[in-house]
């Protein structure tokens, strides 16, 4: 497990949500880590379109903590291919130990061209994603398409770690490429009249016109640090951050707090799927 060569078998064995239902947990055997993760089907009339990653492996003498929420639209094949390939490039990158920032950022640019590339077998729809890797428990690095979103807690408070990929604020981009946002009465802005998001893996029908490059941050874990939520948009359609840090932290369970932040969402009437993961720290 600990050589790159091992690390595709290994990541092959991730859990990942093509159930309408799915929850789990587990725990670094290094660090006071432990993480808990819960799936749940929308009420659209369509198979589940959330993938997720949660792990710990060892790899290069190093623990890392591998976790992603992957929400596909049109489709769940380009979710499932992130879910099988975007951590193995970016892990396999030479810049990653040196350069994190750069490494994911080429990673995620080389694993959406590799979607394009495959194009028509991954059919024409895309995918958000966000993802995070916690090295030794120590160092954390955030990434981002779309707007599925990372939430980290300092002593209780919600500090966001990604960026929101939404139309009417990335305007700019989208008209210089040629494209344009839509804002019709009663519906969110979408791009071209079509995608809510104004980054995304695939989509080859509106590429052109969306970017597919990441937000990167990094962050220290320290004594302050409580825990990190990543959930896809059923959940932060009708949770604030703070709101769903309050929830988490009053639950030591991981897979409990990420199943109540679930079926808090489910009452506030989220029709999205919704996938969340916790990741609680100095535990």
């Amino acid at each position: 497990m600990d050589n790159l060569c091992c690390f595709n078998s290994v990541y092959s064995q991730v859990v990942g949500g093509r159930s309408s239902f799915s929850s789990g947990k587990g725990r670094s055997h290094q660090c006071p880590v432990k993480y808990g993760f819960s799936l749940v089907k929308g009420k659209a009339n369509h198979p589940m379109e959330d993938f997720h990653v949660a792990k710990f492996v060892q790899f290069q003498g190093r623990e890392l903590g591998l976790f992603a929420i992957y929400d596909g639209h049109l489709g769940d094949s380009v979710p499932a291919y992130l879910q099988k390939h975007l951590f193995s490039n970016i892990l396999k990158d030479e810049e990653f130990w040196t350069d994190p920032n750069r490494s994911i950022s080429k990673s995620y640019e080389k694993t959406d061209q590799a979607i394009l590339s495959h194009n028509p077998d991954l059919g024409r729809g895309g995918s958000t994603a966000v993802t995070a890797i916690l090295i030794n428990g120590q160092k954390l690095w955030i990434a981002n398409v779309g707007d599925s979103r990372a939430v980290i807690s300092r002593k209780g408070e919600a500090i966001q770690m990604s960026i929101d990929h939404e139309p009417n604020t990335e305007r700019v981009s989208i008209e210089d490429r040629g494209g344009f946002v839509s804002n019709m009465p009663g519906d969110v802005a979408r791009v071209n009249g079509q995608l809510a998001v104004s980054r995304a893996f695939g989509d080859k029908n509106l590429k052109s016109h969306l970017r597919s490059d990441p937000d990167v941050r990094g962050a220290d874990i320290d004594e302050d640090t409580d825990l990190l939520i990543l959930a896809s948009d059923g959940l932060w359609k009708v949770m604030s951050n703070q709101e769903a840090v309050d929830i988490a932290r009053k639950i030591k369970d991981p897979q409990k707090a990420a199943k109540q932040l679930v079926a808090e969402a489910l009452n506030k009437d989220s029709k999205d799927d919704i996938s969340c993961i916790v990741v609680r720290f100095n535990v």
